[in-house]
């Protein structure tokens, strides 16, 4: 049953895999459901004037950048987020000039943000697939010493053991995964509602 369960889980990985590059050849290590879109599109985020050099002197703003920090952490809850870009805009001698600074600061930290952990996936990706190939060579390992004449219990042992630890590594990188997922789809919609606020304040 255990021998089972250990190739039933490597090959239901690499048909995902499979499956993940088939549908976009341009992302093989890739392994979520959702399409990979490298880079937030400022247009998708952002109907407000150009930001102009804001992309560049915003962190030349101590003010801006500790609250960029903040807001662009995800441990800081969304309406507190919200509040926190109302209070400093509407304390601000010059609010379209430090919404832009605001919303800049935004937007490349949250790419960034959003660019190491689709970088982080794919590595874990990679490993998985590399687990899975081991697992299924290690399964038919087992299944050999198991039929040997004279079996050594010794090495079924050891080998049995080893697969054990191995699906129990692949098992939690796979829940890691699936979790992780869903993050750059949080950081997108992160971005947007802060984007919205900060629009809407400049009005």
């Amino acid at each position: 049953m255990m021998l089972r369960t250990l190739a039933m889980a490597a090959l239901a990985f690499l048909v995902a895999g499979s499956a993940a590059r088939a549908a976009d050849p341009r992302y093989p290590n890739w392994p979520c459901a959702q399409a990979k879109v490298p880079d937030i599109s400022l247009a998708a985020v952002w109907a407000g004037p150009p930001l102009d050099d804001a992309e560049n002197k915003w962190k030349d703003d101590s003010k801006v950048s500790a609250l960029v920090s903040k807001l662009a952490a995800r441990k800081t809850p969304l309406d507190e987020a919200e509040k926190s870009v109302k209070e400093f805009l509407a304390g601000s001698a010059d609010k379209i000039a430090n919404a832009k600074l605001l919303f800049a600061g935004l937007f490349d930290t949250l790419n960034a943000q959003r660019a190491q952990v689709m970088s982080g996936l794919e590595r874990i990706s990679h490993k998985q697939r590399e687990a899975a190939d081991r697992i299924r060579e290690d399964t038919v390992q087992l299944q050999t010493l198991q039929d040997a004449t004279p079996r050594d219990d010794g090495k079924v042992d050891a080998m049995s053991n080893q697969l054990i630890w191995e699906t129990r590594i692949f098992e939690d990188r796979r829940k890691v995964v699936r979790f992780v997922c869903e993050v750059p789809t949080t950081i997108d919609q992160r971005l947007f509602a802060l984007g919205r606020v900060i629009q809407q304040e400049m009005e």
